[in-house]
């Protein structure tokens, strides 16, 4: 059976995670290390080495995203993150930096390394890159790929494939984007931070409610149309052919439907986006998807349905693992 890799961006997260039955459960410390560097969320020292003794008490494993990109002159923050990761007894460490990988592999020779999903690794000869040179043993491959192709990259690589099947979309290849670092000056690449919410701004006008990140309207909708959170890949713009969703529209990743096509395309663990969600999303989400593999091995129908009221604008999609372009 595919493995359930879930998010925890608290300690209560981190529990709900492995009583809604988590293999494994990925966090990340509270600092510019970790790509979900938002106040109030992530894991201390203390908490990550509890946190990590809670789960293998209950069988389930800990995977450590370290997987921003450090920064001229402050490597020495990344470097402690992984050390720190490794005393703590991390399963595995979540990385996107070469730099910090090839650190990783020379100072701990045995930790288990994953690829991030932020180091855009999208075909074969990348992956063998970092198999080869860092002994990495998964990677988490963008969400830019169909199902066939990512059949084809578990076909010619030795490495071990994970695959995100809910939550959030990038619409850029991960670990590319410069749209939030545009607007506000904090990137999400390096300090962690996408549309960080001291620079986002609400205001009610006339025709409704008008949401800015950085000083740039990002939206306007309606006095009856909740107001979603502002970010600009998801923002609303006018062109010259009307106001639209122009780079993505704002619905979350559901692919309950595909974790036949998943397993049978040779991936090993199928991840769960939302370390910013609260408990009552990490527990219904986990325990959906735990329900579906068990069906798909017993071969009885699952639920498609269930997830709606925790998706952005109570919306899905496939995403591109359905993709029709070219």
């Amino acid at each position: 059976m595919m493995e359930l890799i879930c998010p925890a961006g608290t300690p209560a997260a981190l529990k709900s995670a492995i009583d809604a039955g988590a293999d494994a459960i990925y966090c990340g410390f509270n600092d510019e290390t970790n790509a979900r560097n938002f106040p109030g969320l992530n894991f201390s020292r203390d908490e990550l080495r509890k946190g990590i003794a809670l789960a293998h008490g209950r069988g389930a494993k800990i995977l450590v995203a370290i997987n921003t990109f450090p920064r001229a002159a402050a490597v020495d923050i990344w470097h402690r993150a992984v050390d720190d990761a490794v005393s703590a007894g991390a399963d595995a460490l979540i990385l996107a930096d070469i730099g910090l990988m090839d650190y990783t592999a020379r100072r701990h020779p045995s930790q288990r390394l994953h690829v991030s999903v932020q180091a855009a690794a999208a075909n074969p000869d990348a992956i063998a890159f970092y198999a080869e040179n860092f002994g990495a043993r998964r990677v988490v491959l963008p969400r830019v790929l169909s199902v066939p192709e990512i059949a084809e990259i578990t076909r010619e690589s030795a490495c071990e494939t994970e695959v995100f099947v809910f939550g959030g979309l990038c619409v850029m290849a991960e670990g590319r984007c410069s749209l939030s670092s545009y607007a506000t000056g904090k990137s999400p690449n390096m300090q962690g931070v996408c549309s960080p919410p001291s620079h986002v701004t609400y205001e009610q006008t006339a025709e409704g409610t008008k949401s800015s990140l950085g000083g740039f309207t990002i939206n306007r909708f309606g006095t009856s149309e909740p107001a979603g959170y502002p970010t600009l890949c998801k923002g609303r713009f006018s062109t010259a052919q009307g106001a639209a969703y122009i780079f993505e529209d704002p619905v979350s990743l559901d692919a309950t439907t595909l974790l036949r096509g998943l397993r049978d395309a040779g991936v090993t663990a199928l991840k769960i986006e939302g370390r910013q969600r609260g408990r009552a999303y990490v527990e219904s989400v986990v325990r959906h998807f735990r329900h579906a593999l068990a069906a798909l091995e017993s071969g009885s129908e699952t639920d498609i349905a269930g997830l709606k009221p925790f998706t952005e604008g109570q919306a899905c999609t496939l995403g591109a693992y359905r993709k029709t372009w070219r």
